[in-house]
């Protein structure tokens, strides 16, 4: 444990200080991942009774839903089409999508096809959670999918909040969700 420096009381002061300038508890973690519907955060806690980083993301369900909705499909996709690799989009000189070629397009419109369906007949379900992953190289790690529209300042505060007092309530319900056509 003590090579791992998310135990470092120096690390950890260090992190306070940073939340106390910021005035909230908890730094966000640079990454193009971050969204309205995903953040990654430091946060300080504790585990095993000592006081720790913890390195967090943080979710809504429906991004995990279509997340997993994805990969079945793309598993289907890679049984009928046994040289299947993602579709990578070629831009043109003008900044322009290149066409696909007729086997990316069908392995498009049946990848399409594929997730229409899963989501069709809620074959994905999924309901809040909070996994701790305590072998990571900083801190410890949480992994946490909440049933909220967005990952907003409040949500993560209210989180972290509830995950320190041990007031934590997760919904156990199951949900499925319906993608947007505008998505």
């Amino acid at each position: 444990m003590h090579s791992n420096q998310g135990f470092d009381p120096q690390e950890i002061e260090e992190l306070k200080k940073e939340m106390a300038e910021l005035g909230q508890s908890y730094v966000v973690i640079d990454s193009e991942d971050n969204s309205d519907d995903f953040m990654n955060f430091y946060f300080v806690g504790k585990y095993e009774g000592k006081e720790v980083i913890y390195d967090a993301v943080i979710y809504t369900l429906k991004l995990q839903h279509s997340s997993e909705i994805y990969e079945l499909a793309e598993h289907k996709v890679a049984q009928k089409f046994p040289n299947y690799k993602s579709i990578v989009y070629e831009e043109d000189e003008n900044g322009d999508i290149e066409p696909l070629n007729d086997e990316e397009e069908e392995i498009g419109l049946y990848m399409t096809e594929v997730m229409d369906e899963l989501e069709e007949d809620e074959a994905v379900k999924v309901q809040e959670h909070v996994d701790v992953d305590p072998n990571i190289d900083y801190g410890i790690g949480l992994d946490v999918g909440l049933h909220v529209d967005k990952i907003t300042p409040q949500v993560i505060e209210k989180f972290i909040k509830e995950f320190n007092d041990d007031t934590l309530k997760l919904d156990p319900t199951h949900y499925s969700f319906q993608f947007d056509d505008e998505a």
